[in-house]
């Protein structure tokens, strides 16, 4: 079945009905496609353009295509070109002639664009559960975990800091994360139903009825924007590759963190594989995974806006294009949310390894500039002067704190025995200035 061809005098050719046709992408769709629809017909009943029996009729007939869609009798398949045409085929041949009047007052072109708008809702919500989920795992593993790590710039350990505070950093990323998702929402949460192909409709209709029957704010102001706008799945798909880039960042950790050169961590065995050739290995591969997924939703951003660039109002059938990228980008962040939580819930901490790295690494040399800084030196004289100490602590294999008072002196006379208390490393993070680092 067709929406359209009376003003055809030839049949569409083959190749082009299968070009054309978006029903295994569009499919996902059918729910919201049923429900827009019964929010129609509701107002259709209201405004007088459908009798309440014609309305009950249509109305029982949809909820029965529904429940057989989610049920498996129905299954969603055949030469329909989308899914607004299965689902009319399927109400036309259940209740014959009065479906054909559904589609009063309505276009293919607000259809699709409500049912797209109401699909990135929902789903935007459940990116909302993820997020939060992986959130409550962070707070949960890094209070479990408030030892003392190497933080680094570089990639080079650089000062003392907490796996607690190291993992909360990541929750603060995705508390922007969120309030973008939120931010997004709050903006696409206005209804097109009504705005028709381009230009409304000459019949009366109640766009306020539907739009708060579906759960919007309110309509669309104008017909144009509201069939042809596009904005919330560039933005939504935008969050979903900053999130992508967060947990992109996190798996990267991960990996290092687990590897033999560092191990800091222990990845589950869950959510780690091994070697075909090599018995001994246990790789990160759920981390990798992420990480190389974070192109894809990338990819999904730079194909929606590419398509969109050029498009004079209002629907172009270009537009038809958007949602498997949006689709592909909203599963894979999903997916790799769900995976990345139960990566933190389950990984174990070697908190000593943590700790032998910050005794290796010199991490108080900065605090022993500030220390003469505190006698009168000025900072950078003082870093010169912790520097030569630094390389004198290589030449002798030991740590700042393990140096005698002999020697320190002999490095800097103004140097005395209040340093080793100074720069403990325990001290250093309970020192004022550094109190946030146990947040």
């Amino acid at each position: 079945m067709k929406l359209w061809g009376g003003r055809f005098r030839e049949d569409e050719n083959k190749l082009m009905e299968d070009f054309n046709r978006s029903l295994h992408v569009d499919k996902r769709l059918y729910f919201e496609d049923i429900k827009g629809s019964i929010a129609h017909v509701n107002m259709l009943v209201k405004c007088d353009l459908l009798t309440r029996n014609e309305g009950e009729s249509i109305k029982r007939s949809l909820l029965s295509i529904l429940e057989d869609i989610e049920s498996g009798t129905l299954p969603i398949e055949g030469d329909f070109e989308d899914i607004h045409s299965f689902v009319e085929a399927t109400l036309t041949e259940r209740i014959g002639e009065t479906a054909k009047k559904l589609h009063t007052a309505r276009s293919r072109n607000d259809q699709v664009a409500l049912d797209t708008r109401l699909y990135a809702k929902n789903k935007a919500l459940e990116v909302l559960e993820q997020i939060e989920d992986l959130q409550h795992n962070l707070v949960e593993k890094a209070k479990e975990n408030n030892v003392i790590m190497p933080g680094y710039t570089h990639l080079q350990r650089a000062q003392v800091v907490t796996l607690k505070h190291h993992l909360m950093a990541y929750f603060s990323m995705l508390d922007r994360d969120r309030k973008r998702i939120l931010n997004a929402i709050e903006i696409l949460d206005e209804s097109p139903l009504g705005c028709g192909a381009l230009a409304g409709t000459t019949h009366t209709i109640d766009r306020e009825m539907t739009a708060k029957e579906l759960g919007f704010s309110k309509p669309m102001n104008n017909f144009l924007d509201g069939v042809s706008d596009r904005d919330y799945l560039l933005e939504l798909t935008s969050g979903f590759s900053i999130i992508m880039m967060h947990v992109s960042r996190l798996s990267e950790e991960l990996i290092l963190w687990s590897s033999q050169e560092f191990k800091f961590i222990s990845i589950d065995d869950a959510y780690s594989t091994g070697s075909s050739i090599m018995p001994q290995k246990k790789n990160p591969d759920a981390a990798e995974l992420i990480r190389g997924k974070t192109g894809r939703v990338y990819g999904s951003l730079t194909s929606l806006l590419t398509t969109m660039k050029g498009l004079p109002l209002a629907y172009n059938k270009d537009m038809q294009e958007d949602k498997e990228p949006f689709f592909d980008a909203l599963d894979t962040v999903l997916s790799c949310l769900k995976i990345m939580s139960k990566m933190i819930s389950t990984m174990k901490v070697h908190t000593e390894n943590m700790k032998k790295a910050v005794n290796d690494g010199f991490l108080n040399a900065t605090e022993v500039a500030d220390y003469l800084v505190s006698k009168g030196v000025a900072f950078r004289d003082a870093h010169s002067i912790v520097g030569s100490i630094v390389i004198y602590c290589e030449d002798h294999d030991k740590p700042i704190e393990e140096l005698t008072l002999a020697e320190l002196k002999s490095l800097n006379p103004l140097v005395d025995e209040d340093l080793y208390e100074f720069i403990d490393y325990q001290n250093i993070l309970n020192k004022g200035i550094k109190v946030n680092l146990l947040k």
